[in-house]
């Protein structure tokens, strides 16, 4: 499902990009900015998998530096979030782009960082600070190896009941991700963390050293933070789905990641991302509480551009994801026109509630 989905978007993206209607539509639609948000960025496999769900966050440092040449070539400026918080508030219109990336992944220093820093641009990188704890669950990871691993089927227990999925074939085995994903989505964080767990432990799959193993550490954010460049901002302390949480728990995830990040580097975080960051994840009530915890700005993940009314919603701030499914200059073309996500939103600037 998910892969005729996929195509299905890059048919209809296609087609909006060679009608040229994008170009028509985007002195109504492309705003004054654009954030956009990734993961990983690391060489593409040797050999790409026919099973790799997770592919999607990933992007290659070649795909990287041509959006940056794109970006560049549109005369768009990349600028830190303060200074889009400067520009959104003044009134200026000079368009921009930010960058950001979630969850401090080892390979954000390894090849993202440098092509950033060889060109002097700002970047932000938000962190769940149990990760570089050694602590954190990169659950939807460990999902994706033990999917992989069965050998004919996954056996959960599921409201009381066995459920039994399919995973002999590859197509079997992205139907049995797909639908095991999102039913623990759908589940509060701490069971469903136990439920992976649970899982993982009988495939032998460690989820704190595979923490361990893909994030970053203290020393290593710590490196990161003292360049100029680089802006640390908070993303809860577990990457629990602040709107599933009660509110005392929901500012907990938040203040205390902010203070955590501060007691190591020496700096409180000031701009903070809600994990997931789909309408689901992050409410109205969530943009609220991120505005009481003293952050200035604070990202989802709703697709969109930024336009000047975003200036009285900086704590509900869109982002469009440079996905693994879509590594290529005609797709950041749209997006920097801004159509698809005026389609996507009916045409409203702010999509915050």
């Amino acid at each position: 499902m998910a892969k005729v989905k996929t195509a299905m978007m890059k048919a209809a993206m296609s087609g909006l990009y060679h009608t040229g209607a994008h170009r028509l539509l985007a002195p109504y639609t492309q705003g004054v900015g654009v954030i956009f948000t990734l993961h990983h960025v690391r060489p593409a496999p040797a050999a790409p998998k026919e099973f790799a769900p997770n592919r999607i966050l990933e992007v290659t440092p070649e795909f990287l530096s041509s959006v940056l040449d794109q970006v560049a070539d549109a005369g768009l400026d990349v600028i830190s979030l303060d200074d889009a918080v400067t520009r959104l508030e003044s009134g200026d219109e000079k368009r921009f782009v930010c960058f950001t990336f979630d969850d401090g992944y080892r390979d954000n220093r390894q090849y993202a960082y440098p092509i950033f820093k060889q060109r002097g641009l700002p970047f932000t990188l938000y962190v769940p600070t149990d990760y570089p704890d050694g602590h954190g669950d990169l659950w939807w990871q460990a999902l994706e190896e033990i999917v992989s691993r069965a050998q004919d089927e996954i056996v959960l227990c599921r409201q009381g009941e066995t459920w039994r999925l399919p995973a002999a074939t590859d197509a079997e085995k992205n139907r049995a991700f797909e639908e095991v994903y999102w039913w623990l989505r759908g589940l509060d964080d701490v069971v469903q963390r136990e439920v992976v767990r649970k899982l993982a432990d009988g495939y032998g799959i460690d989820l704190s050293a595979e923490c361990r193993d893909e994030v970053m550490g203290w020393d290593e954010i710590r490196t990161m933070a003292a360049d100029p460049l680089v802006t640390i901002g908070a993303h809860t302390k577990h990457h629990y789905a602040i709107a599933k949480l009660p509110e005392a728990k929901a500012m907990e995830e938040m203040v205390g990641s902010a203070d955590r990040i501060a007691e190591e580097l020496g700096t409180r975080p000031v701009h903070f991302a809600f994990p997931y960051g789909d309408p689901g994840s992050a409410g109205p009530r969530d943009f609220k509480l991120a505005e009481e915890a003293g952050f200035k700005t604070a990202v989802t993940t709703r697709k969109g551009m930024l336009f000047a009314d975003h200036r009285q919603h900086l704590t509900a701030l869109p982002r469009v994801s440079l996905n693994g499914d879509y590594q290529s200059l005609t797709y950041t073309a749209l997006y920097l026109s801004g159509a698809p996500f005026a389609l996507w939103n009916g045409f409203q600037h702010v999509n915050a509630a």
